[in-house]
């Protein structure tokens, strides 16, 4: 998707940190995290005085919640996690809009669909790690820091969804490069006027009215199912050509609410 900057769940998630001397690290999916709050398991934040107790607990909660995935969750991460467990209200999170243009079905089952996309701005950040999962869970945390107040108004933002994920292939579409940008939606209310990351390494990006070629999938987020899911759509697609070759967006849903938690490949028409 061709972005015009306007100023400097996904599925397995390796958080930096540990890594066990037996073999690598297991995965940590940020459904994991919601399914637990959403069984009721994590305690509860109270208001008043005692403020400062509930956040050492959710976060010591979720750190030996990491310590069970081999993943570290720093300290810093404290009062992002405070802040979404209180707003844990699923049933409320604003979807990205889109207009439905064609839904492609064979046999009853739908193949893909076609989208309209309309212009809108997205807090944007650009990692580069060695693995996908690491890249997308770094990124997210520090996009979590700006909706739970690390901005210039203050204020807790809310969660849109889905959040997407921008990558990028080799010629041949078997490999994805390092680079890849985990981005946010801005509600509608705050389009108008978003308000500025305070971690510089976060923009505001308005992004182009766009067609989206979507297909939901299952199953973990990696590099394989990546280019496995973007030749599956590409032979369904009657005309693959009209999109981009090596850019492509794949879009997390990791609201309980949604059907499946579904994710979902897009390809972008070029303008």
């Amino acid at each position: 998707m061709q972005q015009q900057q306007q100023g400097e769940e996904a599925g397995g998630c390796q958080l930096s940190g540990v890594v066990s001397e037996l073999g690598p690290p297991a995965l940590l999916t940020l459904e994991d995290l919601e399914r637990l709050d959403e069984e009721g398991d994590s305690p509860r934040p109270a208001d008043g005085p005692e403020d400062d107790m509930e956040q050492d607990r959710l976060l010591h909660y979720w750190q030996s919640v990491g310590r069970g995935h081999r993943v570290d969750v720093p300290r810093d991460m404290a009062e992002p996690i405070q802040q979404l467990t209180r707003n844990n209200r699923p049933q409320e999170r604003e979807h990205v809009p889109f207009t439905l243009i064609q839904r492609k079905e064979k046999h009853g089952e739908l193949l893909y669909e076609k989208r309209q996309y309309g212009k809108a701005k997205w807090a944007c950040i650009t990692m580069k790690e060695e693995q996908y999962e690491q890249s997308i869970c770094l990124g997210f945390m520090k996009l979590m820091k700006y909706i739970c107040e690390q901005n210039s108004s203050g204020l807790y933002l809310g969660l849109t969804i889905p959040i997407v994920t921008i990558v990028h292939t080799n010629e041949h579409r078997s490999e994805i490069t390092r680079s890849v940008t985990v981005a946010y939606y801005l509600p509608e209310q705050l389009q108008g006027q978003p308000p500025q990351p305070s971690d510089p390494d976060i923009v505001i990006e308005e992004w182009p009215p766009t067609i989206v070629y979507s297909r939901s999938f299952q199953g973990v987020i990696n590099e394989m199912s990546i280019t496995r899911e973007i030749n599956l759509l590409e032979e369904l697609l009657e005309s693959p050509e009209l999109c981009l070759e090596d850019t492509f967006i794949i879009a997390g849903y990791t609201n309980p609410a949604a059907v499946g938690r579904q994710k979902e490949i897009w390809f972008l028409q070029r303008p």
